[in-house]
């Protein structure tokens, strides 16, 4: 094996790392687990948050809850070291619903992290809330605002758009009669390939065979680059023993 073919295969292995491991990155981003719930249901929703910073913890995580079509009831589950508040207020316009008329709702929820604590670089955590009843609508937006200990604020506010190409910033977003978007690039073919969610557990399905397209690319480039590095470490020995012939 020439080095110009060595030199193609570790390329080559490296690009298949690349692209097929695209999953993974694209999971870095706040999200929301599940994506998918059906109207007048209640929700376990939870907001996976992880620290992209490499040099500080995020320490405030604010989830912006709809209030054109809110819900009706919104608790958390509990998290060590972390302080939790629920905002209500009244609405701006009344809300008709099949339960009545909403007038007041809850707005938005706040995790505050106690002195000492935080989610460091490289570290995620994950954030839980009740949620009901679920509005009969297409899908909500949830922004959520990461806040640093450096004083930097991420806001992942951006919709998705139908051609499911992820904004840099994308919104958890809960899809309820409308279906989540398709993503573009290598994820295209799993999103093609899987079934359209159709219950609350669905988006946690997606993100399971999405995980595993990216962990099996990584291997097939490692395992690729192992082979060409043996191949030239043969040829390299092949050329002693001539030469000592």
């Amino acid at each position: 094996m020439k080095k110009s073919t060595f030199a193609a295969s570790v390329a080559a292995a490296s690009t298949a790392m690349l692209l097929l491991g695209a999953p993974l990155a694209a999971s870095a981003h706040v999200h929301v687990d599940p994506d998918h719930a059906d109207p007048g249901s209640y929700t376990n929703l939870t907001f996976k948050v992880p620290t992209e910073s490499a040099t500080a913890g995020t320490v405030k995580l604010v989830v912006d809850l709809p209030t054109k079509t809110p819900f009706t009831s919104v608790s958390y589950l509990p998290l060590p070291g972390w302080t939790t508040t629920v905002d209500t207020e009244k609405l701006a316009e009344p809300v008709k619903t099949d339960d009545g008329t909403i007038t007041e709702a809850p707005i938005r929820v706040t995790w505050t992290a106690d002195s000492g604590v935080q989610i460091a670089p490289g570290q995620f955590q994950q954030f839980t809330v009740s949620a009901g009843a679920v509005p009969k609508t297409g899908s909500v937006m949830l922004p959520t605002h990461q806040y640093y200990s450096d004083g930097t604020v991420v806001d992942w506010d951006q919709p998705t758009p139908a051609s499911g190409k992820e904004p840099e910033h994308p919104a958890p977003t809960l899809y309820i009669e409308d279906s989540a978007p398709a993503e573009d690039g290598a994820t295209q073919l799993v999103a093609t390939a899987a079934p359209k969610p159709e219950a609350a557990g669905a988006g946690t399905t997606a993100t399971v065979v999405s995980i595993a397209v990216g962990v099996g690319g990584l291997a097939l480039g490692a395992i690729a680059l192992v082979i060409a590095v043996f191949a030239l470490t043969r040829v390299g020995r092949q050329g002693e023993r001539k030469v000592q012939g």
